[in-house]
């Protein structure tokens, strides 16, 4: 086989596991002997249990091999509701809590054959005060928030593919930090049935891969199909039906806040825009961000904290005490805004979903970059801002590709949005930048295992 097990994608462990070269209990084995050596510097797993995975693979080893995701070891954040595992938010208030369900989203990929191998270390209630992630690439420094366990497990080959949620920039940025590939579906298209409520105007099911593969096969298991859902299945399955494209024409949107970023950022994105221009077929044009979209920061946060303040008014009245000074900050911020703020923002988010669709009406996908550079020193470091949360208001899908390294080698990325409901068609010119090899599956980083030496 060439390398161990934990360091293959699922795409490639599903080969091999059904052409017989590759046992569930053989995998499952390797990403568990993996966390075992740098869970314990890394601290990317809440709760995780080997013999109840172990079971799960003794079973699969001599059954069909007809799921979309047999055997595949999958780690979910500790805001899904899984019926083996607590269920803790990363609130102490929590702590020791057990739904006794799947959320859909998990339930979905078990049905599949995917084995749940634990949760992953959250941000408390998916929000800003970070649990005890570290960067795998560097423990000195953040792997990025929220959604930091899945991101920094998928990275140090802990498990090919994991679950995540944004909210703001809980999956671009990690994915980004952490060098793997993040993807936030348009809203909706994943249920969010059985998954902790942040925001609910704003929450996302996202995923995390080393391959654009492993996030195009989990996609397709876990959102809603059919003519049951009406809107999807016109505004999603029928871009699926479409012809391939002879053509990609690529918006580059340096955003109001390219002042901001590092200039080693913007000249690899530059870069990249141009060697993306350089492809046949393709054209890449600079566009000015829309004017309205400038206003998203503010917009966003009146959004966040008055949703925060409304569905954590019981933990802040009970627990004041259990809460970080960032989220009661968040929530006493939210009680400010009154009923008509917090509608206006809607209505005001609304004409921003709208003048960003104009513009996909001639272009087929946007680029800019995911974060302003690199992580940052320090798990309670403060990001420079980004551009993450305008297309999480936006509702269109977004992914980060793990295309670029900033000082110290450590990664950073590129990202990829494209129109609401042509979450297939993106992936499509995913497929076709693979294809040019302007994209590629991650391989496993050395310098972890160097890392981990050092702890």
């Amino acid at each position: 086989m060439g390398q161990e097990p934990c360091k293959l994608t699922a795409y490639e462990s599903l080969r091999l596991m059904k052409e017989g070269r590759l046992k569930p209990t053989e995998l499952i084995a390797s990403c568990f002997r993996q966390i075992k050596r740098h869970d314990h510097w890394i601290h990317a797993f809440a709760h995780y249990d080997e013999h109840f995975a172990m079971q799960l693979a003794i079973a699969l080893d001599t059954a069909d091999k007809g799921g979309a995701l047999y055997g595949v070891p999958i780690g979910v954040k500790d805001i899904y509701n899984t019926q083996h595992f607590p269920t803790e938010m990363g609130s102490p208030i929590w702590k020791g809590f057990t739904p006794g369900n799947d959320s859909r989203g998990v339930f979905s990929l078990k049905q599949e054959g995917a084995i749940v191998m634990g949760k992953t270390v959250t941000a408390e209630f998916a929000v800003h005060y970070p649990g005890p992630t570290v960067n795998p690439h560097d423990p000195e420094r953040t792997p990025g928030t929220s959604s930091s366990g899945s991101a920094a497990a998928v990275a140090a080959s802990m498990v090919p593919i994991a679950l995540g949620s944004q909210t703001a920039g809980s999956t671009i940025r990690p994915a980004s930090y952490c060098g793997i590939y993040g993807f936030k579906p348009t809203f909706g298209i994943i249920p969010r049935t059985g998954v902790l409520k942040t925001v609910d105007t704003l929450d996302h099911v996202t995923l995390f891969a080393r391959s654009i593969e492993d996030i195009a096969l989990a996609f397709s298991v876990m959102r809603v199909k059919g003519p049951d859902y009406p809107y999807v299945h016109e505004n999603l399955e029928n871009v699926e039906k479409q012809e391939s494209k002879k053509h990609w024409n690529i918006a580059f949107i340096k955003t109001h806040l390219w002042g901001n970023w590092e200039p080693y950022a913007k000249e690899a994105i530059v870069r990249y825009a141009e060697d993306i221009r350089l492809l046949p077929n393709y054209s890449v044009e600079e566009v000015k961000i829309p004017t309205l979209l400038q206003d998203a920061h503010t917009i966003h946060e009146i959004i966040y904290c008055k949703g925060i303040s409304y569905y954590y008014k019981e933990e802040y009245s009970m627990n004041k005490d259990k809460l970080s000074d960032v989220f009661r900050k968040m929530i006493e911020k939210g009680m400010t805004y009154t009923k008509n703020d917090y509608v206006n923002a809607l209505g005001n988010r609304k004409k921003m979903v709208d003048a960003l669709d104009r513009l996909f009406e001639k272009y087929d996908a946007i680029l800019t970059l995911s974060t302003a550079g690199i992580a940052k020193k320090g798990l309670y470091s403060v990001d420079t801002i980004d551009s993450c949360l305008i297309w999480t208001l936006c509702e269109v899908p977004s992914f980060n590709l793990p295309v670029f390294r900033g000082p110290e080698n450590m990664p950073f990325g590129a990202q990829i949005i494209g129109r609401k409901y042509h979450d297939i068609k993106v992936l499509h010119l995913l497929e076709d930048l693979k294809k040019n090899r302007l994209i590629e599956d991650v391989p496993y980083v050395e310098r972890i295992e160097n890392a981990g030496k050092l702890k």
